[in-house]
């Protein structure tokens, strides 16, 4: 029996209706309905949230009483990241445990086209294979009522009916929707970014399974752009001090209360319905903030860069009873890390068999390699620090960015070990003759201000010989010299990509 045809006799049928604006669907739900006793998980993602953009991350200007609820309750994380400066690698890494490396899926689907650059992007998987155990399907087996209700960005494309074979359903979610962002002219007095339609259809799911464990993924479109606010909420925020700050965008802030808003709301049913104390609640960003909108201080650069600005995420975890409430946790975790702690929660980590790798572009399986736990994951369990039991021992972890992308600088590599962190730039007309390498001490640099690769060269030869040694691990993909290269149309294209960007100004 394969694995698909093991899902099948779990009962995962599915069927799925298009309407405008969104995706819609159910799939079959097992025919057992087990008593309450496992903990709920209640998964929130934010789009483009960066790391300083809440009030209980250090933010003076954005107004996030609801999320700050949530740290006041459970465990902050100061040291959390996303597998990926881009979204859909990030958001598969959750869905698997897997590194996007070793998925091959490297960039946000459907990526962009460089022609005239040094180096060929790879070949990159861009869609979530079903062949990928996920998240879903195994808390579906357990029991679970599963919902996805938001952005999914993990389909062939974004929307039906080329969407329709990879959407939420076809990985193991009972119900859901899938939002689109909104063009540049949608009236921001709307639902620009469906944070309603999100949080009204999340209600009713949690209303209707009160009575049995359920898996909830929200997961908001805010405050990826265009960024669109309601008038009356950015005149509050243009008339705060501080505006003019450049990490402070009023519209930003009109966007990142609505998203409050829906926390709070979310909250409230789960007390309403007293099941908040058997509820473990996730608060999380896919990737760091766009920089051109808003500057991500104190931390550097922002989305689709390898800078603590394009990685570093609010993490905060709730889970009454086994979280102590406000504890903070400093040591580095990453977003692959949510698959097998949600699994040890449960027990399951040795009921999942380890699947034949994904079925690659090319269509031919590649061979089964060893991993952390029996179902090949690349996290490992965060309970020891959430029950501050222990620390997790991890060598280090790790990105890879084998892409050119519009508001980046390039191409990138990186690892964390410690308090050190690595980046190799795989494009050196990008970051000059020499300088390849940066290295930087984050508890005394957050900012990474202070490169210390040619100072500490020992150091930097060590994190660069991790660096590698995981990449040949994974399979990473790599780029390639691209025989169209054309330096004068590339410079042009990387000069306009810094402008927007803020690293360089116009003369």
């Amino acid at each position: 029996m394969n694995r698909r045809e093991f899902i099948r006799t779990m009962g995962f049928g599915a069927a799925a209706l298009a309407l405008p604006g969104c995706s819609t669907g159910t799939s079959g739900q097992s025919s057992s309905v087990p008593t309450k006793k496992n903990p709920n998980f209640l998964f929130i993602l934010a789009d483009d949230l960066g790391w300083s953009q809440l009030g209980c991350y250090g933010s003076s200007f954005y107004e996030t009483p609801n999320i700050n609820r949530l740290v006041t309750e459970g465990m902050k994380f100061t040291d959390a990241y996303a597998a990926c400066p881009v979204c859909s690698p990030t958001r598969a890494s959750i869905m698997t445990g897997k590194y996007p490396a070793r998925l091959h899926l490297t960039d946000f689907i459907a990526g962009g086209n460089f022609p005239h650059e040094k180096y060929k992007q790879p070949k990159w998987q861009k869609y979530l294979p079903l062949e990928e155990i996920t998240i879903a399907e195994v808390l579906k087996t357990a029991g679970y009522a599963t919902a996805s209700f938001g952005k999914w960005h993990l389909s062939i494309a974004k929307k039906p009916p080329e969407s329709l074979p990879y959407n939420p359903d076809k990985q193991g979610f009972d119900e859901y929707i899938v939002t689109y962002k909104p063009s540049s002219r949608h009236d921001p007095e709307t639902d620009a970014h469906n944070v309603e339609i999100i949080t009204e259809k999340s209600l009713e799911f949690l209303q209707k399974n009160k009575d049995r464990p359920f898996f909830l993924y929200v997961t908001h479109n805010t405050i990826h752009g265009p960024i669109l606010g309601k008038k009356k909420l950015v005149e509050k925020y243009r008339n705060k001090p501080g505006a003019d700050l450049p990490q402070n965008n009023p519209v930003i802030g009109a966007m990142i209360e609505e998203l409050d808003n829906s926390v709070g709301r979310l909250l409230k049913k789960l007390d309403e319905l007293k099941i908040a104390d058997n509820t473990i609640v996730v608060f999380f960003g896919d990737n760091g903030g766009l920089e051109r909108s808003a500057k991500q201080t104190p931390l550097r650069s922002g989305k689709a860069n390898l800078y603590e600005g394009g990685i570093r995420e609010p993490l905060i975890v709730r889970w009454p009873g086994v979280v102590k409430p406000g504890s903070i946790c400093s040591e580095p975790v990453i977003s692959v890390d949510f698959f097998p702690t949600f699994l040890r929660t449960l027990g399951l980590e040795n009921k999942v068999k380890k699947p034949i790798d994904p079925v690659r572009n090319s269509g031919t399986p590649k061979k089964q390699e060893k991993n952390n736990i029996s179902n090949g994951v690349d996290g490992v369990s965060l309970l020891p620090l959430l029950r501050q039991s222990g620390a997790l021992n991890r060598q280090a972890i790790y990105w890879h960015y084998p892409h050119y992308h519009s508001s980046s600088i390039g191409p990138c590599g990186a690892v964390r070990k410690g308090d050190y962190k690595l980046l190799e730039w795989f494009d050196e007309t990008i970051c000059g003759p020499g300088n390849k390498f940066e290295l930087y001490n984050l508890k005394q640099d957050i900012g990474e201000q202070n490169n210390l690769a040619k100072k500490m060269p020992k150091k930097t030869s060590e994190l660069r010989e991790l660096l590698t040694n995981w990449r040949n691990k994974v399979n990473a993909q790599m780029l390639t010299p691209n025989p169209n290269y054309n330096p004068q149309k590339a410079k042009k294209s990387k000069r306009l990509s810094l402008i927007s960007f803020g690293m360089i100004t116009v003369d």
